[in-house]
């Protein structure tokens, strides 16, 4: 073999050792940039610097942070028998919201909270549970107080007006939807001077209606306004799937801010009243009359002692229509809840002036209003 074959041999074999090695090469180097990414140290992003907090927020913020203590959640159990055994359970019957009138331990809800309830609790802020008693219901206007005695001091909320409200104001509600406590929403005042049914079918007037995110829990919870005053309890929404639907509907502070100090020293609102017994509404309706139609006067009344007339048989066997009071004070009444409804801004030993219709006449007549007890 000469020099030159020898040269060539060699030429080819480190030719074919080089490709080896870089086809080595080449199938290991995936791996080492996988190494190389797997090695790289992962580390905690930095901060960024807090944006600022507008005026708007920093309010939100503050009256969350005031109210929030004040407001609390209420849960309710009611009795069930047991067909087979005759044991008597306890049994969740519902929630819903309340808030602190006052350092005293006495609590406003919604009555519809706690109607037919064998025992209610009441949480506060601070997750503290305490048994409470009922110390007076008002089912005409939806409210209830509830009283506790806990331990650590209570802070009331704070109370505000509902007669100079304006639509378009900013409204706040905390309470407990779904049982999720302390949950704040916000909206405006979208109408006033709405009507809705209480529980004892009598309508409540001068209702707040707002676009805060009332849901089920909410209820007995307050709305409030931008200074964090109670404006209202938050009492009903208007939603065919019985959840929130934008339209809700709170009794007005100004209802509850006389209602609430009856309850809690009477058990029960204690209204003026006339005397007297009204003609059912549907039988005024069949009339085609509009006022409310007398049909008995109490002895003694001011009704009876400022002469008003009631509907009774003359001598003959005839009914003889009683006095259709039609106003009150000059305040048109066309119903028997327009009456009850007007009495109630005016107190017992208060006299009112009444404009009735009687046979083809008119006749003014003074009346000193009487107490319900």
């Amino acid at each position: 073999m000469n020099r030159t074959t020898i040269g060539t041999l060699c030429l080819l074999c480190g030719i074919f050792i080089g490709l080896l090695i870089q086809c080595r090469s080449d199938q290991a180097s995936p791996a080492s940039s996988l190494t190389s990414l797997s090695d790289t140290t992962s580390r905690s992003r930095a901060i960024d610097p807090i944006r600022v907090v507008n005026t708007a927020e920093e309010a939100t913020i503050a009256l969350f942070e005031n109210a929030a203590p004040s407001v609390v959640y209420i849960t309710t159990t009611t009795v069930k028998e047991d067909y087979w055994s005759r044991n008597i359970y306890e049994i969740p019957a519902g929630t819903g919201s309340g808030f602190i009138w006052d350092d005293k331990g006495n609590i406003v809800t919604n009555y519809h909270v706690i109607k037919g309830a064998y025992k209610a609790k009441v949480t506060l802020s601070d997750q503290t549970t305490w048994d409470a008693e009922i110390a007076g219901i008002e089912p005409r206007k939806d409210l209830a107080v509830l009283k506790i005695n806990p331990s650590s001091k209570l802070k009331p909320i704070l109370i505000g007006t509902s007669h100079d409200l304006k639509v378009g104001q900013s409204v706040f509600a905390i309470g407990n939807p779904f049982g999720l406590d302390q949950t704040l929403t916000t909206g405006v005042i979208s109408a006033l001077g709405r009507e809705i049914e209480s529980a004892a079918q009598v309508p409540i007037r001068d209702v707040i209606q707002t676009d805060a995110a009332i849901n089920p829990g909410n209820s007995g919870g307050p709305l409030l306004d931008i200074s964090g005053r109670l404006i209202g309890v938050n009492t009903a929404i208007y939603s065919p799937s019985g959840a929130y639907a934008g339209i809700g509907f709170s009794v007005p502070v100004d209802v509850v801010n006389w209602v609430v100090p009856d309850l809690i020293s009477f058990g029960e609102v204690k209204r003026p009243v006339l005397g007297v017994d009204l003609v059912q509404q549907q039988i005024i309706d069949r009339m085609e009359l509009k006022g409310a139609l007398v049909m008995a006067v109490a002895p003694g009344s001011g009704a009876a002692d400022g002469g008003l007339q009631p509907t009774r048989k003359s001598s003959d066997g005839d009914f003889i229509i009683g006095d259709l009071i039609v106003e009150v004070n000059e305040e048109p009444i066309e119903s028997n809840n327009d009456l009850l409804l007007t009495l109630e801004k005016y107190k017992p030993g208060e006299q009112i002036r009444l404009k009735v219709k009687r046979k083809q006449q008119t006749a003014n007549l003074t009346i000193t209003l009487g107490s319900s007890f």
